[in-house]
């Protein structure tokens, strides 16, 4: 397996056509976004006390997908949407510092850490000459790994909120959520 990053597509990626960067056309963007931009006047409290944590896939639109709104929660979102020591912190933070009570894990379906191994961190090694620090985190199994993400915020000592921990699968292709229950 070689590790690189997908080549662009002049025929479907505007910037490459255009020699902007996509940083460029975010920035742009932002320009334009700012012009209509008022201060909302929040705070960063979640206003439904309630930290997301999801998967980065640019497929899910989380916002849209569970009805909320700017300021409703936090947002927390890594590769394949893992409960790591990261998202602990994150977690730790966003209960012990800024109010939320509750806390929703969502994995989904097509994940590309379906299709990775530990042999992803090998290969970059052998690749730069050093070994990542983190490990992969990758699954086979999507309810599995939910219900280890549900038991390592359940039992993590530095959350205060456990009893509200619930996870769940996002099917990329009707749009739905299905519930993980727990072992009990």
């Amino acid at each position: 397996m070689s590790i690189s990053a997908p080549q662009p597509n002049p025929s479907t990626d505007r910037d490459a056509r255009t020699g902007d960067t996509v940083t460029d056309s975010l920035v742009e963007a932002n320009r334009s976004y700012a012009e209509k931009f008022t201060d909302p006047g929040m705070d960063a409290r979640p206003v439904r006390r309630v930290a997301v944590v999801a998967c980065m896939d640019a497929r899910l639109d989380l916002h849209e997908a569970l009805g909320l709104e700017l300021g409703d929660c936090h947002t927390i979102r890594n590769a394949g949407g893992v409960v790591t020591d990261d998202i602990i912190r994150s977690l730790t933070i966003s209960q012990r510092a800024l109010g939320t009570r509750s806390v929703v894990l969502i994995h989904h379906t097509g994940c590309g850490l379906l299709s990775l191994t530990e042999d992803f961190r090998h290969e970059l090694e052998e690749e730069v000459g050093q070994r990542p620090s983190w490990a992969v985190e990758a699954f086979k199994d999507l309810d599995a790994d939910v219900r280890q993400s549900m038991q390592r915020v359940r039992t993590s000592p530095f959350l205060l909120h456990t009893d509200d921990v619930r996870g769940f699968i996002f099917d990329v292709t009707t749009g739905l959520l299905r519930e993980v229950t727990p072992r009990t």
